[in-house]
Parts: structure tokens; C-alpha cells; sequence
């Protein structure tokens, strides 16, 4: 049960610090426990040190991360978790809160948390990152649900009105069957059949050639949201019938993790976050990579600062773009969509033929149907 502080005294001396102790009186037991939790991360910032604000009191804490981990679990209710947890990592970078077995076991699973991790997995022990495999599985699974439907729903509606505006058409018209269908509609009098319902040929068709999506993913550090939620888009436009998904990282090497797109935790405990970046070399990459442009789509995924040559990359996307490939420009591919990146050389992609644009991952699915099943 988390704690409960009625008296609105308490809470204020919570929310100030020791200095307000004359004030609001002295915590009890479990007042001091959140206290001191509050103060072990809290008490970090400088700024607001020096301020003048909020400080904990009894002295230096001497809470471990293990230690922190339980106290609020046990303290507080699930929001504020949460928003601790998340402030511990993003905000004063304890990497401690991944990297540690029993808190790693402790902690609840979160995108925050999904964001640490692979940016400290390479530090981690067998042991230590068998458990952050598991939190890593259930945050994809979360945000495989949700990315699923969104892309489902944007490629099943398209195709449900094109399949039932080709059926019925006079080519496909099966007599007989629409006769026996509405045999009952006979009128002696008139000696006409009233058609309620025509029946239509279900024609076989041969199947056609499927669609290439490469998506190519800048790995550096500042791009991991949008590496999380590439990786689970690749695995829903996989499963989608008549698409064959790529999908490359690359910093200044590229990878190509095109194997491991069915499983996007295998393909995120791969990805090595940071480095440089050499978008020329990964468009390079891709253009070996398709087979037939008029039904290929190239989905780069960068903040599009180029550590190689900005004007072979301008060279390689015209090509793609003149070869019948469409090229699209992801400054941006998250649930925020805040694009942070290069704009002149994103404009001189525009001039050559390529789409930049930021992007939620529904948002890109409805693009991606608009153009596939055009």
C-alpha cells in the first residue's frame, strides 16, 4: 500500500524540505522514508540547490539504487513511480537503474526504461542482461500492440474498398448465379426478375510482384526513440502479406539486421547506439538492395547530419528517385514525432525528389498504404 499523508502539514514539509520542519512539525516513519527518497534523487540537481529549494533532511542519505528502488515501490502509487524511475534515468542518467540485477528485477518495464537499457546493455553482465531482455520483451510487446492495429487499420480499410470496387464490375458478371440467387423475386405478371443482390466471378489472379520497404535507421545516440519504434514497425509491416521488409542500421558501418525483423527485441539487443554517421554509405547499401524500384520504398530514418559526404548522398537519393524508387525522409519516428535535424541537407533531398517529413509510426502506415496499394 502506498503512503498516505492526510495532514496537509506533512505535505508541505514533503514537498519544502527540512528548512520548513519549524513549521509543519517533523515527519513520521514512512514521511521520512519518502523524504529520503525524494532527496536521494532530487538532491542531485545543482541548479535547484542553489536556489535555495527543497532539501532533504538527517544527513546524507545512504540509500543505495536497490534500496531507492523498493522504498518507492513501497511509498508511492504507480504514477509517481514511474515519473521517478524516468527522471532517475533521463534526467540524472543513473545507469545504475538497468544495469543492476536486483534492480533490474525490481523495476516496473518503460519505454524510459526500454531507452536506458540500450544505451547500457553493452556494460551489462550474461546475467544482468538476460533480465533486461525481459524488460525489454514486455515494453516492445506494449508498443506492438498498439503499433499492430494502427498499421492494420491503415493497410486492411485501403484494400477493402479497392477488392470490392474491382469485384464488381460487368467483366466479372456470373449470370446463372445471380439469376438463382433471385429466382425468388420473379414476378409472373411482369415476367421480370427483380436483382437485389448481382453475383460477380471470383477471378484468380497471378500473384502479383510483392513490395520492397527498406527502412534504413541512423543508430547514433540521438535517434533511439526512433530506432525503438522502427524496429517494431518493421515487424508489423512483415507479417503484412505481399511486403518484404528490410531493415539496415547503420552509424559510419552498416548492419543489416533484415533476419531478425520477425523479433524486434533480438533486433534491438543488436542495435549499438552512437558513433558517427555516414547516410551515404547506408543509401549505397539500400540501392543494392532493391530489385525492382517501380515497388520499392526506401524509409530513411535520420536527423540527416551527415558525417560522410553530403553531396554523394544527394547523388544516391536522385538516383533512387529517378530509378522509380520512392524515398522517404523520416526526421522523426516516435509517438511525439519532435523532429531535431539537419534542414539544409533535408531540403536539398526535398529538391531531388525525396518526402521529409516527421512522423508518428500510424501516421507512416497511412502513408505507406497510400502509396503501395495506389
Amino acid at each position: 500500500m502506498s503512503l498516505d499523508i492526510p495532514d496537509p502539514l506533512q505535505r508541505w514539509r514533503l514537498l519544502l524540505g527540512e528548512p520548513a520542519e519549524p513549521a509543519c512539525g517533523a515527519l513520521g516513519e514512512d514521511a521520512q522514508a519518502a523524504d529520503a527518497a525524494l532527496e536521494w534523487l532530487y538532491g542531485r540537481d545543482g541548479d535547484r540547490a542553489l536556489r535555495g529549494e527543497r532539501s532533504g533532511g538527517g544527513g546524507a542519505s545512504q540509500l543505495t539504487t536497490p534500496d531507492w528502488i523498493n522504498d518507492i515501490h513501497r511509498l508511492f502509487p504507480r504514477e509517481v513511480i514511474e515519473r521517478l524511475e524516468r527522471d532517475a534515468v533521463e534526467r540524472f542518467g543513473i545507469d545504475e537503474v538497468v544495469t543492476n540485477l536486483e534492480v533490474l528485477e525490481r523495476i516496473a518495464p518503460s519505454e524510459s526504461l526500454l531507452r536506458a537499457v540500450l544505451h547500457t546493455k553493452h556494460l551489462m553482465n550474461p546475467q544482468v542482461l538476460a533480465a533486461a531482455r525481459k524488460l525489454v520483451a514486455e515494453v516492445v510487446r506494449r508498443i506492438m500492440e498498439r503499433l499492430a492495429t494502427q498499421v492494420h487499420q491503415a493497410f486492411s480499410g485501403t484494400r477493402d474498398r479497392r477488392r470490392r470496387s474491382r469485384r464488381q464490375i460487368a467483366s466479372n458478371f456470373d449470370f446463372r448465379r445471380t439469376v438463382a440467387a433471385n429466382l425468388h423475386r420473379f414476378d409472373p405478371a411482369s415476367g421480370k426478375l427483380y436483382v437485389q443482390q448481382p453475383m460477380f466471378f471470383s477471378r484468380s489472379r497471378r500473384q502479383a510482384e510483392p513490395w520492397d520497404i527498406i527502412l534504413l535507421i541512423d543508430q547514433s545516440g540521438s535517434m533511439v526513440d526512433s530506432v525503438i519504434h522502427s524496429a517494431v514497425m518493421a515487424a508489423c509491416l512483415w507479417q503484412l502479406p505481399g511486403m518484404r521488409t528490410h531493415l539496415i542500421a547503420f552509424d559510419t558501418d552498416v548492419v543489416d539486421l533484415t533476419a531478425d525483423v520477425a523479433d524486434p527485441v533480438e533486433l534491438l539487443m543488436k542495435v549499438q547506439l552512437g558513433g558517427g554517421t555516414d547516410i551515404a554509405r547506408a543509401v549505397a547499401y539500400a540501392q543494392g538492395r532493391v530489385v525492382n524500384p517501380a515497388r520499392s520504398v526506401v524509409v530513411l530514418v535520420s536527423d540527416f547530419y551527415e558525417g560522410g559526404s553530403d553531396g554523394d548522398l544527394v547523388r544516391r537519393v536522385k538516383a533512387l528517385v529517378e530509378s522509380g524508387a520512392k524515398v522517404l525522409g523520416l526526421a522523426a519516428l516516435d509517438a511525439q514525432a519532435n523532429p531535431s535535424y539537419d534542414r539544409e541537407t533535408a531540403a536539398r533531398l526535398v529538391k531531388v525528389g525525396a518526402h521529409i517529413a516527421a512522423m508518428t509510426p500510424g501516421e507512416l502506415a497511412a502513408w505507406l498504404a497510400e502509396k503501395v496499394l495506389a
